[in-house]
């Protein structure tokens, strides 16, 4: 797709605009209501299909189709990006009605950083043709170690502060509590830094690292610049109320890894094919038509089978809370 400088100065502005409006109507730092998280849920979503439309109507079906398959493959990664921002809130304390604010910069931070990361990516995949393997077997190896990860349990394993917050906070002296939305505050005429501030970074820089899973990922799926952005920007741009939204049902996407594995294992073969194709090895090509299916197919089974189990897991726990009872009546062998 051919793409003006006029068009990604637009491009931007409007986004800029959006997410402007979602902060002014945001400001003020407050608990999110289901409610409110519901309705900017529906609303980033539908902007998201409107852009898709756009490009349809004026760019082709295959652009169209791009985007579509890279938004959908970053707002599933994003998702389960959400287990760790639960992790991260939890470990800072962060006051709910701050909640809101910590992930609005946060997702800001990761926006521009990831925006390096597609500009350093398009530059390579012009370059070097090879690349493309090196993509292609990063995502089967990290397919490989999420499934190994889903069957060892280990989705209560701590969150680590990366070596950009221990850095930080050895150079900078800190406050122990929240004083409202302020980033620094100044005590006996010494500047400090607040809790605040570091949980921004944390949520900033944790999604950054989560950014080598996607940008190759959508890499796979599209090599226009234009469109990898914009997938990005607008699977983003949700993610803040998407935690609220379902945060609670984070817990019942138990085969959620398991799901993702198969999308990025599939991006992966889809990526290897490609640079074998430019190698010039007659090989078949998936189309974006079969992407599309295969991850929406996947989401799809994997949700339903998540749920299903969550279903029988609960079952499973209510019916031990009833027998415990009487279970714990039962004399024992010392009792009289």
């Amino acid at each position: 797709m051919d793409v003006s400088l006029t068009l990604w100065v637009l491009t931007i502005v409007g986004l800029c605009a959006l997410i402007g409006t979602d902060f002014f109507v945001g400001r003020k730092p407050h608990e999110v209501s289901l409610r409110e998280a519901g309705t900017w849920t529906i609303i980033w979503i539908v902007l998201a299909g409107l852009f898709g439309i756009g490009l349809w109507i004026w760019g082709d079906s295959q652009a169209s189709g791009e985007f579509f398959a890279g938004y959908v493959t970053e707002k599933s990664l994003s998702v389960d990006n959400l287990f760790v921002f639960v992790i991260i809130m939890g470990k800072f304390a962060v006051p709910p009605q701050y909640q809101a604010r910590v992930l609005m910069v946060g997702v800001l931070i990761a926006l521009v950083m990831r925006a390096a990361f597609i500009a350093a990516g398009a530059a390579l995949i012009a370059s070097f043709s090879w690349v493309f393997y090196i993509f292609g077997a990063f995502l089967i190896y990290t397919a490989w170690k999420l499934v190994q990860e889903a069957r060892a349990e280990e989705a209560d394993e701590e969150w680590e502060e990366n070596r950009l917050l221990k850095a930080v906070e050895r150079r900078f002296a800190a406050t122990d509590t929240y004083h409202g939305t302020k980033l620094f505050i100044t005590e006996n005429g010494k500047r400090l830094i607040t809790p605040m501030l570091i949980v921004m970074l944390a949520i900033g820089t944790t999604d950054l690292l989560f950014a080598l899973d996607s940008i190759p990922a959508i890499f796979g799926l599209t090599q226009d610049p234009y469109i990898v952005f914009t997938a990005n920007a607008f699977a983003l741009m949700g993610l803040r109320q998407l935690y609220f939204l379902i945060g609670g049902l984070l817990k019942k996407l138990v085969h959620l890894s398991y799901g993702l594995s198969v999308i990025l294992g599939f991006i992966g073969v889809k990526l290897v094919l490609h640079a074998l194709h430019e190698s010039g090895v007659h090989v078949p090509e998936i189309s974006t038509a079969v992407s599309l299916s295969v991850i929406g197919g996947v989401l799809v089974v994997t949700t339903l089978t998540s749920l299903r189990a969550s279903r029988r897991i609960d079952a499973e726990q209510e019916k031990q809370k009833e027998t415990e009872p009487a279970e714990a009546r039962r004399p024992g062998p010392g009792d009289d």
